[in-house]
């Protein structure tokens, strides 16, 4: 099937989101497009899978002018979109989810449960997943459900699967199992529009790359052919120098530390501490408790045993409010249900955490908030109409900005980051980095969550790693290497100073 979108244009009210945007996908092609958050790449597809309806241009399959009504359409005609940000029932089964809509029954009209568990667990095979297709969806790791979401466009028998950023949640294994399926259905012809921020992946798995830069498709190249700094250049629209700034931490005392922290079931004897000015990487494969260890610190998961201590003295956190009180922060991996009110306004999501701080005499000072809330979204550079539209209408990198700058606002002493810059783009990615370093440099000690290798090496000064709810090292990042910390990672020892 060979797609083309042509002199494509889309506009909400006076903002220009696409002007004459041009995009052709050959059949049996990995065509990647990219783009800075906001740069129109979701609304592109959005109308190319019928969920908007574009101002002007036209959309081509194999020649013949198509429109359809709706995604549902589209995927009827072969066109799967797989969302960066997923929509299921969390309390429904993995296979009930899978087969929403799309029920099979025996020739009784009965639900035929036997052969769609079948089915999920063939589909799920096909990506070398072995999920249990019977647990509760909202028991899974971001992880495991955007697997099953690939899986679920398998399903479809799709001619064109849209994937936008399918990989930021998912581990290097996990990844190398997707590239896998994506090699074997491109040989059957299969085409793929692929989104993501994750530039090498571009260079492993895509034919030809789309630029789009502020609603315009500014090039298109064969991968072959073109190198990675000229990519991020028409993105962005300059050059941004190297992808990681230099780190110069000066690391004060110990600003938060853990003693013999456990949680039954799920991490046991977790012992670490954080300085002032220093960035902590927190390494290790998905499900290995991560994310579950801030969780129980910042009060939103239940303790088991342990101590927690901020500037030496034992606290007690048992609640968010609590951990806010002192000055703990805590950008969600999840922005989507964790992170942001999504039917709520830019201001209120920005200065919610820090709203106590604005009062005056017992009243709220407007004046005051609305200076507060306008400098963080130029900060963060957020794109957005203004801060009274909802959170929700953001793109997914907007969104990460938003949570960012709440707890920025806020003040935090010690801020935890799980996965800080997943689904964001190049520019904004380096820009949170830079972000990163103004904080530590202003003594705040930061915790950093990231399934990024090279960003854990590149942006800590140590490195704990976290295997089946253990740490199994600290080490410093300086000495450190991608297979020193995967080594730790899969239960192994190294041979390096740790402290």
């Amino acid at each position: 099937m060979k797609v083309e979108l042509k002199n494509i244009s889309k506009s909400f009210g006076e903002n220009h989101v696409l002007e004459g945007v041009d995009l052709t996908v050959e059949p049996g092609e990995v065509h990647s497009l990219v783009g800075e958050n906001g740069a129109g790449k979701s609304t592109l597809m959005n109308i190319f899978t019928g969920l908007l309806k574009s101002d002007g241009g036209e959309i081509l399959v194999d020649g013949k002018a198509v429109h359809y009504s709706g995604p549902l359409d589209a995927e009827q005609h072969g066109i799967s979109f797989i969302h960066q940000e997923m929509n299921n029932f969390a309390e429904m089964s993995v296979v009930d989810n899978m087969f929403l809509s799309k029920e099979l029954r025996t020739k009784f009209g009965l639900m035929d449960q036997k052969t769609m568990i079948k089915q999920a667990n063939h589909y799920l095979g096909e990506l070398g997943s072995n999920i249990d297709v019977l647990a509760p969806i909202g028991s899974l790791t971001v992880g495991n459900q955007q697997m099953i979401e690939i899986a679920k466009s398998l399903m479809t028998n799709a001619k064109v699967i849209i994937m936008d950023e399918p990989t930021a949640a998912l581990t290097g294994n996990e990844i190398k199992q997707l590239f896998e399926v994506v090699n074997k259905l491109r040989a059957k012809g299969v085409s793929f529009i692929y989104i993501s921020h994750r530039m090498e992946e571009i260079f492993k798995i895509a034919d030809r790359v789309t630029v789009m830069r502020d609603g315009v498709s500014v090039a298109t190249y064969k991968v072959a052919d073109v190198a990675m700094k000229q990519l991020v250049h028409d993105m962005v629209g300059r050059d941004i120098g190297s992808f990681y700034p230099d780190r110069n931490p000066k690391i004060g005392k110990v600003a938060l530390e853990a003693k013999h922290l456990k949680e039954n079931g799920v991490f046991d004897d977790i012992n670490f501490e954080v300085h002032d000015g220093e960035i902590l990487g927190f390494s290790g494969l998905m499900g290995a408790g991560r994310t579950e260890i801030m969780r129980a610190i910042f009060g939103i998961d239940k303790l088991t045993s342990g101590e927690i201590l901020l500037d030496g003295k034992k606290v007690s956190i048992h609640t968010p409010e609590q951990a806010i009180r002192h000055n703990i922060g805590f950008l969600t991996e999840d922005r989507k249900d964790e992170g942001l009110i999504l039917e709520d306004s830019i201001y209120n999501n920005i200065a919610l955490p820090s709203i106590e701080g604005f009062k005056k005499h017992g009243l709220i000072d407007d004046k005051t908030i609305d200076d507060f809330v306008k400098m963080l979204m130029k900060r963060l550079t957020v794109k957005a109409m203004g801060a009274d539209v909802s959170a929700g209408s953001l793109s997914g990198g907007n969104q990460q900005k938003v949570v960012l700058a709440k707890w920025v606002g806020s003040g935090a002493r010690v801020l935890i980051l799980d996965e800080p810059t997943r689904g964001v783009d190049v520019g904004a990615k380096r820009e949170i980095y830079e972000l990163m370093n103004e904080l530590t440099d202003r003594n705040v000690a930061i915790i950093m969550i990231s399934s990024d290798l090279p960003e854990v090496l590149s942006m800590s000064d140590r490195i704990a790693v976290v295997y089946e709810g253990r740490i199994t090292g600290v080490v410093d990042a300086k000495g450190a290497t991608q297979d020193m910390v995967m080594t730790l990672a899969t239960g192994g020892t190294v041979n390096a100073t740790s402290r």
